[in-house]
């Protein structure tokens, strides 16, 4: 089977650096150009199955790859971003004043972070990954999912597939309606074949340092 697993195009949060986790913020009108930059990349593609967040930020990217392939997208709540609790809605900057200590191991140590009245990367991994393998179930050999989601959740699927501990979350980036390429003929088999491919959004050294989930 393959795999796009893709993040949402940006949204006004994004840009301003806001955490959002499961608040559900709408794309910016560059978020919309991006998934449209990501349709471009994917319309040749034939794709069996199409799956995303419940979120409108993840739902809307799909729509918008998927073109006229819309109607058969479907939404799963197990995909749904990390749930930052009361971080949501907060700059960075305000949660340094308010949180400082807890902002400095989200950076440092996120494996051993708990949101205050939210999760935690291990519970973002049970659930997304418990979602995933129900997703894939009978997918066949040459059958081809497109998967849309967000940056936590991305990051604990990569970091399963790869064998990362959840120490590592920041070793790679994950770029607004970025594109990674999963194959393998089941689940526990899977191999990165493309990874933060941004290439359809942004050039080779154009994309945005992270700033906020």
């Amino acid at each position: 089977m393959r795999v796009l697993l893709c993040r949402h195009g940006e949204t006004p949060w994004n840009k301003a650096g806001r955490y959002q986790g499961q608040m559900d913020i709408p794309l910016s009108d560059v978020g919309e150009g991006q998934a449209r930059a990501l349709g471009e990349r994917l319309k040749e593609l034939p794709i069996t199955k199409a799956m995303a967040s419940p979120l409108s930020r993840a739902k809307r990217t799909a729509e918008l790859a998927l073109g006229d392939r819309a109607g058969m997208l479907t939404v799963h709540k197990g995909l749904m971003e990390i749930a930052h609790g009361e971080w949501e809605g907060k700059l960075a900057a305000e949660i340094r004043a308010s949180d400082p200590a807890r902002l400095e191991q989200w950076r440092d140590a996120p494996h051993a972070v708990k949101m205050p009245g939210g999760e935690c990367m291990d519970e973002v991994l049970e659930r997304s990954w418990q979602a995933f393998a129900e997703i894939t179930e009978g997918l066949g050999a040459e059958d081809t999912l497109l998967l849309v989601a967000h940056d936590a959740v991305n990051r604990a699927l990569l970091c399963k597939v790869l064998g990362l501990p959840m120490a590592r979350l920041w070793a790679f980036r994950q770029a607004p309606a970025t594109l990674n390429l999963l194959e393998g003929e089941t689940v526990a088999s899977l191999q990165v074949v493309r990874l933060n491919d941004a290439s359809h959004v942004a050039g080779l050294f154009g994309e945005a340092v992270h700033r906020a989930l």
